[in-house]
């Protein structure tokens, strides 16, 4: 675990805002020099704080206009291996995140699709013939809020 101070935290959340920020609006926004900001910002990459930057797409404007939540329960743990299935399922495009859990299912997986159909074809065509799938739950998104992190 690493020792954060105040400027810290508050580069972290400057970043999970908008993570394109360059350390002289860092140090603008916070009272640093560049140099001072990029030094800051590299001991929290170097510590793992800040593993990647990433973009936020608008899935729905890209085409995309349904995400599923899917509960997956493997049906039979000891004849496949996890390793398998997080394989083979990762290599499925619609599916954005997969998740090991504890609990009613074995995995949460985040998959996007064009519409309900589309989603109905990589649920049966994809998902459903991957080793070792038992049972299936899927929820639709409604709506999401984003919530900022630990941080904010």
């Amino acid at each position: 675990m690493i020792d954060l101070d105040a400027t810290d935290r508050a580069i972290l959340r400057a970043l999970q805002g908008d993570a394109t920020l360059k350390a002289s609006a860092l140090g603008r926004r916070f009272g640093l020099s560049q140099p001072a900001a990029w030094r800051r910002v590299r001991r929290l990459t170097e510590a793992g704080v800040l593993k990647t930057r990433r973009l936020d797409l608008d899935t729905e404007k890209l085409g995309f206009g349904v995400t599923v939540f899917l509960g997956v329960k493997l049906a039979t743990k000891g004849r496949v291996s996890l390793e398998d299935f997080e394989r083979a399922v990762t290599a499925i495009p619609e599916v954005q995140a997969v998740q090991h859990v504890l609990g009613l299912y074995d995995y949460r997986l985040r998959v996007t699709a064009r519409d309900l159909s589309d989603f109905e074809r990589v649920l049966r065509r994809r998902i459903m013939t991957l080793p070792g799938v038992g049972n299936v739950e899927a929820n639709v998104l409604l709506s999401e809020e984003r919530r900022p992190g630990p941080l904010g």
